[in-house]
């Protein structure tokens, strides 16, 4: 599992990782604490946080946005 914690652009950030599945990494939606985003993930869950920091930050939206992506234990 990984947590985004971002407190904007949330559903755009559950859009473009529900959307991938490359890499033997997908990412599902699982819930919302504050401003927090849960993804249980398939794969290693650091590689999964590392990527979907990639993701966001390759997003016109997402080179200027203040965020965290972790694994979660």
């Amino acid at each position: 599992m990984i947590s985004i914690a971002s407190a904007m652009q949330q559903e755009e950030i559950k859009n473009l990782l529900a959307d991938y599945n490359e890499e033997g990494i997908s990412y599902t939606f699982k819930e919302k604490k504050g401003i927090k985003l849960y993804f249980d993930v398939t794969g290693d869950a650091q590689q999964a946080a590392t990527t979907a920091k990639q993701l966001i930050k390759a997003q016109p939206w997402g080179s200027v946005l203040y965020f965290q992506a972790v694994a979660e234990a």
